[in-house]
């Protein structure tokens, strides 16, 4: 049986960028509208021309990039009161955006007729009906309109608002979207609202729009579209304005995996993970670590009793598999963990954790140490030199010895400071092999320092080492009640041969605490290398 088709219209490039935090290049926009087509998605809503220059480019930069089958939207409003819509200027830009379809908002609550707009309400129906007849006429192509407000104006005035779904639908408009512009309305009111409208207008396709500020987003777009709606406006992450917009990744999740609707071309929700961390990523933001179904820790489990049922079945703690958005299963090491934990996580790596006297002697020393400060729930590779301690199988690679750092004084020459550029200094010593090395290394902060000059000493004799790229520095105080005596908490992660991990140092004393952090970085590196190394011969000797 063929499954009901949903329309899923993104508004990321608008309303995500309207989100605090949020400005994304039009190099961006065009990316993103790229990542939106290979992802399957129909619409994306591209900004509102005329707003500003970067949307202008956008409408003209967009036509020189191939898209399979995403169609792009030019954004607006009905016109002003004062003209009628063949002399609005926002009109004319609209029709000379020249996209597949245009899309305008106008006001369907008698609060913002009378105070926002201070017209008529026969006025306000007159913008609207004329406003998508003009569109549609001059473009020769689809309108779509925004019925802003509506579920407050509902409430306010059924009739009226009624009333101006029914001018869009005189003027023509293909798509009638239902807004929750301030985003207070519950599922049950959406539900009220949406029958009703089927009543007055049974033909009418109806979409859904709403935003998340009574983190009821998702719950209101789910249940609209069980009662009939057939789009869904929203953006990638859920990124936008206050709270946000409705977030489409747990939309797109639900609809098509556990409601049985079709939004996206067959097997693409599988990249569903993979296109919420690019917008992240373009967007410079953090996304949240619990993010539904695309977050790092969806699927992350620390508890012992949690990890060993989900080792026997999955689906005791997991509500999907998360494969099936590409997201992958986590295993967190931490003083809550039991032996499973240990077991799941490195029961590939090292047989030997088989021994549960040494399970129990690796998760006495994790629970010492992060009562000390430390944390090793992202720590990976401080945490494998814990185990590889206790197993018997740390060989490390280099002895660091001492590290100074040589910042400019101001007071013994203050010339020297100012052409520094905050460029700090620093020696490191460590013995390679039986040789003693003193190297020296200026960078842009004592820990960039300190990481060229480790390097500088260990290249000679490990080449690889250059493959060692830190990507993030973390500082983060762990006894805040101790003041400026508190220990700091220092977490570097990095990139080596296709794997990113992390290491942790905990000192009173920040670069001590980075210096330590820095060093099992490069001790965890070179002995994974070395593994590495050791695996591939003996598969060459088989």
């Amino acid at each position: 049986m063929a499954r009901k088709k949903i329309e899923i219209y993104d508004t990321t490039l608008r309303d995500g960028n309207q989100g605090e935090g949020v400005n994304m290049s039009l190099r961006d926009k065009l990316e993103i509208a790229q990542a939106l087509d290979e992802m399957g998605i129909d619409f994306v809503e591209g900004g509102w021309p005329g707003s500003n220059p970067k949307d202008n480019e956008f409408f003209v930069a967009v036509k020189d990039i191939p898209l399979t089958g995403l169609k792009i939207s030019a954004f607006g409003s009905t016109h002003r009161a004062d003209v009628e819509p063949a002399d609005d200027g926002n009109l004319q830009k609209l029709v000379a955006a020249d996209a597949d379809i245009t899309c305008i908002f106008g006001k369907s609550w008698d609060l913002h007729v009378e105070q926002a707009l201070r017209i008529s309400p026969d006025r306000n129906l007159e913008m609207i009906e004329g406003s998508v007849a003009f569109l549609t006429q001059s473009t020769g192509k689809p309108c779509f309109y925004d019925a802003e407000h509506f579920f407050d104006g509902f409430k306010s005035d059924p009739g009226y608002a009624l009333a101006t779904i029914q001018a869009a639908v005189d003027g023509g408009a293909q798509r009638i979207i239902l807004c929750d512009t301030n985003g207070g309305v519950m599922p049950h009111e959406v539900a009220h609202a949406i029958r009703e409208v089927r009543k007055q207008a049974p033909g009418v396709k109806l979409g859904i729009h709403v935003h998340n500020d009574g983190g009821l987003a998702v719950a209101n777009t789910l249940r609209a579209i069980e009662e009939g709606v057939i789009q869904v406006h929203g953006t990638i992450n859920g990124i936008g304005e206050r709270c946000g917009n409705v977030d489409l990744t747990a939309v797109l999740a639900n609809l098509e995996l556990k409601m049985g609707y079709l939004c996206l071309p067959e097997g693409r929700i599988r990249g569903l993970t993979n296109l919420s961390r690019r917008i992240w990523e373009y967007i410079g933001i953090s996304g949240p670590l619990g993010q539904p179904f695309v977050g790092p820790s969806a699927f992350a489990h620390k508890g012992g009793v949690h990890v060993s049922a989900v080792q026997r079945n999955p689906e005791t703690y997991e509500h999907i598999s998360p494969e099936a958005v590409g997201n992958s299963r986590k295993i967190l090491i931490s003083e809550l963990s039991g032996g499973s934990n240990l077991r799941a996580k490195l029961a590939n790596r090292y047989p030997e954790l088989a021994d549960s006297a040494k399970v129990r002697d690796i998760l006495e020393e994790i629970q010492d140490r992060e009562h000390a400060g430390y944390s090793f729930e992202n720590a990976d590779g401080s945490f494998d030199l814990v185990v590889r301690r206790h197993l018997g199988r740390y060989q490390p690679r280099f002895q660091p010895i001492y590290f100074r750092i040589y910042s400019p004084s101001n007071e013994d020459d203050a010339s020297d400071a100012s052409d520094s550029d905050g460029m700090i200094e620093a020696s490191v010593k460590v013995r390679v092999d039986g040789e003693t090395r003193l190297c020296a290394a200026e960078g842009h902060g004592p820990v960039d320092a300190l990481n060229k000059a480790l390097q500088q000493a260990l290249v000679m004799t490990f080449p690889v080492v250059s493959d060692l790229h830190l990507q993030d520095y973390s500082v983060r105080v762990v006894n805040s009640t101790e003041e400026t005596a508190a220990k700091v908490r220092v977490y570097l992660e990095h990139s080596f041969e296709g794997e990113i991990f992390g290491t942790i140092g905990v000192n009173v004393d920040i670069i001590k605490a980075s210096w330590n952090a820095l060093v099992e970085a490069y001790q965890y590196a070179l002995l994974q290398h070395t593994d590495f190394v050791d695996e591939l011969q003996e598969t060459k000797k088989d």
